[in-house]
């Protein structure tokens, strides 16, 4: 996203040889995604969680390879710690834990990115299809890697 509430960045966690390389989502919280109980809504942080997921994929895969895949959620997972309000910078940080012929797990972290207190943690499954149809296909077998999976 092009607008001034959004910015991403990518890096890899440092630590032993398991390491899955992450993509961090910058995200600052909108009147828009005020509830009535005057913090951001369950909804948006799925809104956040997609658009962090999107932005990592699209940095990480070739646009050739990328182009033959799209992926839909089966299922999401969301442990919420602390509430988000207005006008609070956060960090989406998104990394795949693993993959299958046809699925993904993804994980998440949102944290709120001035004194990093833990927000909502997430894990969602993804599973690919063919963009044309719809249906589900088998991913490349090259994707994994670009993830730091094999």
């Amino acid at each position: 996203m092009n607008d001034t509430n959004h910015k991403q960045g990518i890096s890899g966690l440092q630590g032993n040889a398991l390491e899955h390389p992450h993509h961090d989502y910058f995200v600052t919280v909108s009147p828009n995604d005020i509830d009535m109980n005057d913090h951001a809504n369950n909804v948006v942080y799925l809104r956040w969680v997609q658009e962090a997921a999107t932005a990592h994929w699209e940095r990480a895969v070739p646009p050739e390879l990328a182009a033959a895949h799209a992926w839909v959620v089966t299922r999401h997972e969301i442990d919420y710690r602390h509430v988000a309000r207005l006008g609070d910078a956060l960090r989406v940080r998104t990394w795949v834990e693993s993959m299958s012929a046809l699925t993904s797990e993804r994980l998440c972290e949102i944290r709120r990115d001035d004194d990093d207190q833990l927000i909502a943690r997430v894990r969602t499954l993804w599973c690919t299809v063919n963009p044309a149809t719809g249906r589900p296909r088998r991913m490349n077998p090259e994707i994994p890697g670009y993830f730091g999976l094999k």
